[in-house]
């Protein structure tokens, strides 16, 4: 395991939408928050007032990086000009866990949406490759993160399924798993299988850390993960099982809309906390 020997406990998403209120409760949050994650993509070169208020942050906190524009999955070539630049940002900012979608988001373009991968033997291969190839360029083994989508990458019943896809990518580029729980619940709700029998069968001992978040109610069978709510309790629940499936592992709070006071925030990564003591 790679995860960074002072990543623990539970963390939060840095967003310039709330760096202010953070700043304010600065208190609450150095008792609340063991360690923070960024988007590498919206902090690369960013100088001035911001960039001396990140830096006080990566100052203070372990950080991990959690990319959304290499795009693991598509069909165009890597973008080596970005991987340098992460790599740079990474070792300015002594961050050595790197993490991205198992997804594809690009297509000699940005697609600005996460798009499923099929799940066959093909593209176990190629993403594999592209993500031994990001390491190898980072010096770092990355973490892959399990995804929400809404249409199934293939016909039923030809190919893999989605357990059975994420286990050979994370085997055979020996990489690490960023297991999302609010992923698999929203997943469950919208392809109908058993949310513990998936987390049951995905590579926990490969998660360098885990995400909760919170996700829309579309519908009766359909719901849309918006990192806007807050975290249902079937999120939570979920949580602690995989703590007891895999014992106790850093646990992020993503939140990127629809920012709550800074109370309910604290409130929500305290319960992450709580959850951890409860099954120490």
């Amino acid at each position: 395991m790679d995860r960074p020997d002072d990543l623990a406990g539970a963390g939060l998403g840095l967003r310039r939408g709330y760096m202010a209120t953070l700043e304010k409760n600065d208190d609450l949050v150095a008792a609340t928050v063991d360690f923070m994650e960024v988007a590498p993509e919206n902090w690369i070169d960013v100088g001035g007032r911001f960039g001396r208020r990140f830096r006080s942050y990566t100052e203070r906190f372990p950080f991990v990086c959690h990319g959304l524009s290499l795009s693991i999955g598509g069909p165009s070539s890597l973008d080596m000009d970005l991987l340098l630049s992460i790599r740079r940002f990474l070792d300015q900012h002594d961050i050595a866990l790197y993490t991205e979608h198992l997804s594809a988001c690009s297509d000699t373009g940005h697609l600005y949406d996460l798009m499923p991968i099929p799940f066959t033997e093909d593209a176990v291969g190629y993403v594999a490759g592209r993500i031994r190839q990001v390491q190898d360029v980072l010096e770092r083994r990355i973490g892959i993160e399990n995804v929400s989508y809404y249409a199934a990458p293939q016909v039923s019943g030809e190919g893999m399924s989605e357990l059975e896809f994420i286990n050979a990518v994370v085997d055979e580029a020996d990489c690490l798993l960023l297991l999302d729980v609010n992923n698999i619940y929203v997943n469950s709700i919208n392809f109908a299988y058993d949310p513990s029998e998936f987390l049951r069968g995905l590579p926990g001992d490969r998660a360098a850390y885990f995400h909760v978040a919170g996700h829309y109610r579309e519908a009766e069978d359909l719901r849309i993960d918006t990192h806007a709510a807050k975290v249902i309790d079937p999120v939570w629940s979920l949580l602690r099982e995989a703590y007891d499936l895999y014992g106790l592992r850093p646990t992020l709070l993503e939140r990127d809309f629809n920012f709550p006071p800074i109370s309910r925030l604290m409130e929500e990564v305290g319960t992450i906390r709580r959850i951890q003591a409860s099954v120490c």
